[in-house]
């Protein structure tokens, strides 16, 4: 027995390491990165990829060192991957080519994207620069008149089906368009995250989430020229809270339904939020040529501070505001519950809940709700057409028909 115990234990030693394998580390700089800001770096971040991805171990990390610049063009970094685990780890700055002529020939929508890898978890101290301003200035949105205007642009970060992924602690500005897209994934978390683009920067939401489920955004401040969240179709099991949101058009759950198609949206919950300066605060908004449902909806604990439209649902959403005419179809709004939401409206009109005649609103609550005008004295109103729901402690007075 004395002499099988060294044995046994030798066998246990070796039983660990092999469920626990060392963490493998692929540095960009060791794959020929230049990391000076000018050269085009790609080619070495795609092969620092490679290798961790193919990686035989239980994690694997791709370094991005704090002492670089890195200039990429457009990227895919494909999975699956054999780690569980593979950690993106960006502590240098990441830079995009600013001309649009860099993508001739190539998807215009994307700069870098992730797809179809789980267990992700990009992070890190650095900073992600899309370089927008050209794109900006190209922009059909902004210039319609201008010949070769552009309407796609790239978004700086896609997740395309990256289940059980993270993205923490990093910077991103000025992308050509979206900042960061969330698509046909399960299980992702965003957390400590600053995203930021000027005011007057066409198309550039904060987050997109889409076709996606079982999603947390968390401790993060967006500021940009579009929502800082935006919910589309085919999404459930939102969470969002503590975001400090501004400038920008606020939190959004749509547009949807814009082609007629069948839409479905449900299970969100977006608390403990602030608004400075939006456009909009607490947003649903909806083609009336859709279909389908949005449905068990809690905005809660929400500030807002000189908003436009503190809290807004549009079932009539147009490209030009009452440009579009009625239609008999529309989403049906339902189970959407306002809960604790305090601040300023720097309209005369807090509270618009903008319903279809023939798809009405129904199952719209509101309990402690305060809002005021950032003008001493005056007064504030509320519009409501073809909504039924609850009130109570609502300021002001809520126009909902039981």
């Amino acid at each position: 027995m004395e002499e099988m115990f060294p044995l046994l234990l030798i066998l246990g030693l070796v039983t660990s390491l092999t469920a626990w394998p060392a963490v493998d580390e692929f540095n960009v700089f060791d794959y020929g990165a230049s990391g000076v800001g000018q050269a085009d770096d790609s080619q070495p971040f795609m092969y620092a990829w490679r290798d961790a991805c193919n990686a035989e171990t239980h994690s694997a990390s791709v370094i991005v060192p704090e002492a670089g610049t890195f200039l990429l063009n457009p990227l895919m970094f494909h999975g699956p991957c054999k780690p569980r685990i593979i950690h993106f780890i960006i502590s240098g700055t990441v830079i995009a080519s600013g001309s649009p002529e860099t993508w001739n020939g190539l998807d215009s929508s994307q700069w870098i994207a992730f797809k179809n890898v789980t267990g992700l978890n990009v992070y890190g101290s650095g900073l992600i620069d899309g370089q927008g301003m050209q794109w900006w200035d190209q922009s059909c949105r902004y210039h319609p008149n201008k010949e070769g205007c552009t309407k796609l642009a790239p978004t700086v970060l896609k997740f395309l089906s990256c289940n059980e992924g993270t993205l923490s602690s990093i910077y991103i500005v000025n992308s050509p368009q979206t900042h960061l897209l969330v698509l046909d994934s399960k299980g992702f978390n965003v957390d400590n995250v600053m995203i930021q683009s000027p005011q007057d920067s066409p198309n550039t939401d904060g987050i997109h989430i889409h076709s996606s489920h079982i999603i947390k955004i968390t401790n993060s401040i967006i500021g940009t020229g579009d929502d800082c969240i935006s919910i589309g179709d085919y999404s459930s099991n939102i969470e969002i809270s503590n975001i400090e949101c501004g400038p920008g058009h606020g939190i959004s759950i749509g547009s949807l339904g814009k082609d007629g198609e069948m839409v479905l949206v449900e299970n969100i919950h977006i608390r403990d939020s602030s608004f400075k300066g939006t456009t909009n605060g607490a947003r649903i908004k909806t083609w009336q040529v859709g279909r389908g449902n949005i449905r068990h909806v809690i905005f809660e604990n929400l500030i807002f501070d000189s908003v436009d439209n503190p809290i807004i649902i549009d079932q009539n959403y147009c490209d030009v505001r009452g440009k579009c005419k009625e239609k008999k179809s529309g989403v049906k709004i339902s189970d959407v519950a306002y809960k604790n939401l305090y601040g300023t409206s720097s309209t005369d009109i807090a509270i618009t809940l903008n319903c279809s005649r023939f798809v009405p609103c129904s199952g719209i609550s509101m309990e402690n709700i305060n809002l005021a005008s950032i003008k001493p004295g005056k007064s504030l109103s509320a519009n409501c057409i073809n909504v039924h729901g609850t009130e109570v402690k609502v300021k002001p007075r809520s126009c909902l028909r039981n």
